[in-house]
Parts: structure tokens; sequence; C-alpha cells
């Protein structure tokens, strides 16, 4: 009898359906998940390194400038010997505030203005007779009119060393006075003519120049003469120098027909030295003071052979600057004065 056969149990292989795909990933693939990693890692390790330059650009930038102390200095103002500094700095953003200890000031208060106390001229007469009392004069050291004879051994001389010392030459003209006084050589008498007087004028005016203007020696007949004073005038304002009336009397004709003629001239309000004490010259340099603070300006006229006046006006001269007033020569008083 035979047995049945057995059945086979193994369970049959199942064949690749038609039009299957097979979706195996290859062994050395990377998913997708790890490449966005990999991104994103990348970005921040670029991101880092960025912030980190930027950091040590902005820390270099912030470091003091060699030679400036900032704990010192305010910190919103900035240094005009900084090279990148261009101009007004920007306004900043409030910050916090900074409790610092107060500094002294950097620089000094500026001083207060002086006052205007009038203008000073100073003119010293009768230099041409030496040399040596001339010298102390020329040392003054703000402006100063030196009146200088002619005809004298040394008044070509001294004319020319005052000018190198920058100070101002006058003709100082001789001209008769009512006293009869001898007023030296190249002088002006009442007999002369209006020719002869040109011709005089002339002659001196040669001998000294140039010169910015003339004044007169003695002259108190002569200046209180019309016809002589207007010939005088004349002649000024054709060559064009100044004319200060010294007032050696009190009827001088010389500011009417100045008037007149259209003619600013100059008149002197003090002689310093009539008695040549030191006290005394003080005191009328004082009346002179008082004159400029009254009316703007003074004229006074000292003399040459008064030994103490040069060093009592240097010794005075920055004093009196202080106190508000301003030295000028006869001829820059007279120029502006006709303006």
């Amino acid at each position: 009898m035979q047995r049945p056969k057995e059945k086979n149990t193994k369970t049959p292989k199942r064949g690749r359906r038609k039009g299957s795909q097979n979706t195996a990933k290859p062994k050395n693939a990377i998913p997708d998940i790890w490449k966005a990693l990999l991104l994103v890692a990348s970005i921040i390790i670029a991101t880092t390194a960025v912030s980190l330059v930027v950091v040590n650009v902005l820390n270099a930038r912030s470091q003091p400038l060699q030679g400036i102390d900032f704990a010192t200095h305010d910190l919103d103002t900035p240094y005009a010997t900084d090279p990148e500094y261009a101009g007004p700095a920007l306004p900043m953003e409030p910050g916090p505030t900074i409790e610092t200890a107060a500094q002294p000031a950097t620089l000094p208060p500026e001083p207060p203005p002086r006052p205007d106390r009038g203008t000073l001229v100073f003119v010293i007469d009768d230099a041409g007779h030496n040399l040596h009392e001339l010298e102390p004069f020329l040392r003054f050291p703000g402006p100063l009119t030196i009146a200088v004879l002619p005809g004298l051994s040394h008044s070509v001389e001294a004319a020319r060393r005052i000018r190198e010392a920058g100070k101002e030459v006058f003709l100082h003209q001789p001209m008769e006075a009512v006293g009869g006084e001898d007023p030296g050589p190249g002088a002006i008498y009442l007999w002369m003519s209006n020719d002869e007087v040109l011709e005089v004028l002339e002659r001196n005016l040669a001998e000294i120049s140039p010169v910015a203007g003339m004044n007169n020696h003695q002259g108190s007949k002569i200046t209180a003469d019309e016809r002589i004073m207007e010939t005088v005038l004349a002649f000024s304002r054709e060559h064009d120098i100044s004319f200060l009336d010294s007032k050696t009397t009190a009827v001088s004709a010389a500011p009417a027909i100045a008037r007149r003629m259209g003619i600013t001239i100059g008149e002197r309000n003090v002689f310093i030295d009539n008695e040549q004490d030191r006290a005394s010259m003080r005191h009328s340099i004082e009346e002179g003071l008082r004159i400029a603070s009254r009316r703007g300006d003074a004229v006074m006229i000292g003399h040459i052979w008064s030994p103490e006046l040069a060093p009592l006006l240097k010794e005075l001269y920055q004093d009196l600057v202080d106190q508000g007033f301003t030295f000028a020569t006869a001829s820059q008083l007279i120029n502006n004065t006709s303006r």
C-alpha cells in the first residue's frame, strides 16, 4: 500500500511584480536631515567668525590715542589732532551718566575788555641841537612824534635816527615871537612877503624831509597873523603834511583860518615841562589824561632837553595802556579827525 505523498510545506518564493521600483538607498547616501544640520552649522560658524572680526575692529578703534589722557577729557569732544576727525562731531545718543571728578580749566578766562579812555599824543620839540638827548626818546615803547629844528648841526642826522627808530618826524618850524627872542635859523618873520615865507618853508622841508607834518617853534607873533598863517597852511595842504598849532599864544589865528580853508589841524592841549621836576611833569600829564577822558584825545608837548621826561614817559606807558588809553602820533590824530 502506497503512502500518500507528503505535501510540500515550503512557502514558495514570490516573484517580483511587474512594474515595481526598487526604493532601497545606497549604503553611502547622507540623509536629508543631516544635510540640513550641516548647512545650519556652516551658517553659525560663518556668522560667529564675522562677529569676532567686527568686535576686534571696534575694540581697536576704541583704544585711547597716544598722548591723550581720556580720564581728564570730555569724551564727547573730538580731538582736532585726531587724523580721522574731519569736522564737528555728530550728535551722540544719550548714555548713562558717569560721575567724574571736576577737572581744572585748561584755559585761563579771557580778560575783560579795556575801556576806551581816549587817545594820547606826545610831541617832543627841539631835536637837532645834539644826539645824546634824543636817544632816550627813541627807546620809548609807543608811538611818538619828535619835532626837529632846521639849520642845526645835528638836524639831518636826528631826523634820520628818528625815522630809523620808527618814530614820527615833524619839522619844528621857527617863527617870530612877541617877546623878540631869537627863534633860530630858518625862521619866519612878520616882515616877510608870502613868497619869502614859502622859500623858507621849502628850504627847511628839503633839509628835514621826509616829514609827516610841522608845528611852530615859538611863533606867538606869526601864528596871530592871518596873512602869514594862511600862507603856511596852504603850503601844508600842497605838500600833504599835517599842521599842529603849538598854541604859544591864546590869540592864534590858525584854527579859524584852517576852518575857513577846510583844513583840519591839531592843537596843543598841555605843555608837560614848563617846570621840569618829575612831580610837576607828572601833574601836567595827569591834566592831559583828564582832557583825553573828557573830549576823546589830548596833545601834550615836551622838550628834548628835559632829562627826566623820557624816563617818566617810559615808566607811565604800560600803566596808561592798561587803563584804556591809546597812543598815537600827531599826524594820525589829525588825519583821523579829518575823516
